[in-house]
């Protein structure tokens, strides 16, 4: 199984106003839910064994336990051709190549936005926090999930000023557009 390092895509976030934006919708909302919550009706379902066959352990990891890639690590980081991003999960478009922009310094996936009724979004806490607790001073983060099978992509981040989707290149596949 990979190792995968301690930093994520978390740090980026310290002192974003992604993270104030998150935390009203926190409240109001009352819960967040993961790849792995069985309420929401998902399009296409799988068993866990069934995810980890499928995807593989470095990917089940990300998508599935909502896990980061380590950065440059995924060869579609810096994919500049045309074509589509589905979802590895279930196939599912989920960006358009001109919605993506190459940020060198960062070595992640980033989009302005996805396909209309794409994707989920969901609040990821930090490790061991109680969002019910009120004296606990919590950071969280907007994440983005596949709407059809649940799976983790990543999150929301403010780059260089623009408001952007960080997205792990394990969790989509890469459609080069027919020429």
């Amino acid at each position: 199984m990979p190792e995968f390092p301690e930093h994520t895509r978390r740090q980026m976030l310290a002192g974003s106003a992604v993270s104030i934006l998150a935390m009203p919708a926190a409240t109001a909302a009352n819960a967040a839910y993961k790849a792995s919550d069985d309420t929401f009706p998902y399009e296409v379902t799988r068993s866990e064994a069934e995810w980890r066959e499928m995807l593989g352990e470095a990917a089940y990891q990300i998508m599935r336990e909502g896990g980061t890639e380590q950065q440059r690590s995924s060869p579609l980081w810096n994919e500049t051709g045309a074509g589509e991003y589905n979802c590895k999960g279930c196939d599912l478009k989920i960006y358009d190549s001109r919605w993506k922009t190459v940020i060198e310094d960062k070595g992640w996936l980033f989009f302005t936005h996805g396909e209309p009724n794409a994707l989920l979004l969901g609040i990821d806490w930090p490790e061991g926090a109680d969002p019910s607790d009120a004296k606990y001073d919590v950071v969280a983060s907007v994440e983005t999930h596949c709407r059809r099978c649940g799976s983790h992509m990543g999150h929301y981040f403010i780059v260089d000023g623009r408001l952007l989707q960080c997205i792990n290149g394990i969790s989509l596949n890469f459609e080069p557009a027919e020429a």
